[in-house]
């Protein structure tokens, strides 16, 4: 497994191995890939994991080298419809890259990339995450756009998903007061609102995930509202719960909706990082080699298959990328939030074919 500090494991040489290659998905898992609807975008937050034989990788399948090699096999499995490039956000990578990427999948394949951190971290940190320094390429729009949004797009072309800004927490040193705690909010508003809406003749999907508690606040929702930045769903032990993310989503989409009454106004971004129990070191120890459902936590899926539930009833195309730490095997979660939204696709057309529920 490459080292997750790697900027760019396609920079390395070639390597000759076995070849990769995917897995023969039983009947249950074709169902689901056929039923599943075309608008929504299941995936893992990498694919580099050789304890997924079985799983995503044939059993007779090499493993080897998978961060270069696998991700035509892992595009084959019925429901894993997108991944994540999460390595993005440790260190840049140009348009070569990613366009080796797009070229070992199909054009309904899509990839959520997360901004580097230079971009999107309020400081420089020491090798703990320790605060070291302010950070002056903190949401630097040149920055931001030559270093992520034109390589991603220029190279990934329509199989590029949600470009996520993922916000590192805020040290508490920087946010003394309210004015600071506004002045954030103020700058983070305009950043969005000055990435341009058209890049290369594509419509990017921006997304930003806050992970400081205390400027996730309605004023924060007010002001990124008018750049029409999708707001993620942060599945992780210091963010709200995925009911309380739903509520803010809710309010985002509109301030005057009430209840389940309401629309998407753009796609649902999700990303399930950790479960609410674990830390990640502790998770990694604990779910490795990640082939197998750890710590089962069907109210996250529910929350989620919600969310799916109103994303298609909104016309709204849906990503959900998912950690093997969410649960221990992250392919496996993603099969069961599949069967979920499937069963839950069945139910209601169920209801309305019985007269009792007319």
């Amino acid at each position: 497994m490459f080292d997750r500090f790697t900027t760019d494991p396609y920079s390395f040489d070639e390597v000759t191995s076995s070849p990769i290659t995917p897995v023969t998905p039983s009947q249950d898992v074709l169902r689901l890939g056929r039923l599943l609807p075309h608008s929504i975008y299941l995936g893992c937050a990498s694919w580099n994991f050789p304890g997924w034989k079985g799983i995503v990788w044939g059993e007779t399948s090499g493993v080897e080298d998978l961060t270069k090699r696998g991700l035509t096999a892992y595009s084959k499995h019925p429901v894993l419809r997108a991944v994540g490039i999460d390595w993005s956000f440790f260190g840049t990578l140009n348009e070569m890259s990613y366009a080796a990427m797009a070229a070992q999948v199909d054009e309904n394949f899509r990839f959520l990339i997360k901004a580097p951190q230079s971009v999107t971290d309020a400081v420089k940190r020491d090798p703990k995450g320790r605060f070291r320094s302010l950070n002056q390429d903190f949401l630097d729009l040149h920055a931001a756009m030559h270093e992520f949004v034109y390589p991603v797009i220029n190279g990934l072309g329509e199989n590029a998903g949600p470009l996520v800004f993922q916000l590192s927490p805020i040290p508490r040193p920087l946010l003394p007061t309210q004015a600071e705690c506004y002045s954030y909010i103020d700058r983070i508003a305009q950043f969005f609102a000055d990435l341009p809406k058209e890049v290369e003749g594509e419509q990017p999907i921006y997304a930003v995930e806050v992970r400081t508690l205390s400027i996730y606040t309605k004023r924060l929702l007010n002001a990124l509202r008018p750049s029409g930045v999708r707001l993620v769903i942060g599945v992780h032990p210091s963010m709200p719960d995925v009911i309380r993310q739903t509520a803010a989503l809710r309010y985002y989409e509109d301030p005057e909706a009430q209840g389940e009454d309401w629309k998407m106004k753009g796609p649902l971004v999700v990303r399930w990082s950790l479960n609410p129990i674990q830390r990640h070191g502790v998770a990694k120890m604990t779910y490795a080699p990640f082939n197998r459902i750890v710590h089962p936590d069907p109210a996250t899926r529910a929350g989620i298959v919600h969310l799916l539930d109103i994303a298609q009833k909104s016309d709204q195309k849906s990503f959900v990328i998912t950690n093997n730490k969410a649960e221990g095997c992250a392919p496996l979660t993603m099969i069961e939030v599949a069967r979920d939204v499937v069963n839950k696709l069945s139910e209601e057309k169920d209801a309305q074919l019985d007269p009792r529920a007319l």
